[in-house]
């Protein structure tokens, strides 16, 4: 089996390196991601320059683009064989309800899943403890159960995994993606130079957190695995826009 791994953290992230040793024990492995880290830069394609692709001491490529440069580039010409899934991660951080939007994690997935492929997200809901040996272990399982069966359908899958000891995890729930509060307000600060600056406020708290979300499970300690979508149509809308309009018959 090949496996191509990204991710939004850079190159030279911990959760990379768990994830790629862990993987090799059954699967080869190809690693493309950014040089820097590229959190938050959703689905964004560089168009107006052109990119590098270099080698690392490690093995791992880099590239001087975001987390869907990378798989694109190395799906459409960088691998002379498509690879059979797409693992983007380990984010050291969650990636659960409105994060999908803005998550460079998932947009590398998303990518794959655009170019035909099955691909996962894999994010650790961090608390500082460091725990990506756990992530990459439920990741391994899922990739070997992907390997036992195949699916019948193309498969996106957002991965959240709690930071504790394996021997903690009460288990795996599928979900749906809750919401968060709108975001805290930017925090303005003077450069050195005088220049008034902005950084960007925090991710809001959970608001949708109930039973069946990504939130729930991971605060009960259950590793959630949501399926994902690309279709943002709002089918629900289209009648009353239509009337709206004054295209109705």
């Amino acid at each position: 089996m090949r496996i191509l791994l990204s991710n939004d953290d850079g190159y030279f992230a911990p959760g990379l390196a768990r994830l790629a040793e862990t993987l090799s024990s059954i699967a080869e492995i190809t690693v493309v991601a950014p040089e820097r880290d590229r959190s938050g830069a959703s689905n964004s394609l560089t168009l107006d320059r052109p990119l590098s692709l270099h080698k690392s001491h490690n093995g791992f490529y880099y590239v001087n683009g975001t987390p869907t440069d990378c798989v694109h580039l190395a799906v459409t010409g960088m691998l002379d064989d498509l690879p059979d899934m797409v693992v983007s991660g380990i984010n050291d951080g969650a990636n659960m309800g409105d994060d999908t939007i803005y998550s460079g994690t998932v947009a590398a997935a998303t990518e794959g899943f655009l170019l035909g492929i099955p691909s996962i997200a894999v994010s650790l809901v961090s608390t500082s403890n460091g725990n990506f040996s756990t992530a990459a272990n439920v990741t391994l399982d899922i990739v070997k159960g992907f390997i036992q069966k195949k699916f019948h359908v193309p498969i996106l899958l957002n991965v959240n995994v709690p930071d504790i000891p394996q021997e903690q995890l009460q288990g795996l729930e599928v979900t749906r993606l809750g919401r968060r509060h709108k975001a805290e307000s930017v925090i303005k600060s003077v450069s050195p130079r005088g220049e008034a600056v902005y950084w960007v406020g925090a991710a809001g708290a959970a608001q949708d957190a109930g039973e069946g979300t990504d939130f729930f499970t991971v605060q009960n300690n259950r590793v959630s695995v949501t399926p994902l979508q690309i279709d943002l149509t709002r089918y629900d809308q289209m009648g009353y826009l239509k009337d709206w309009l004054g295209l109705s018959c």
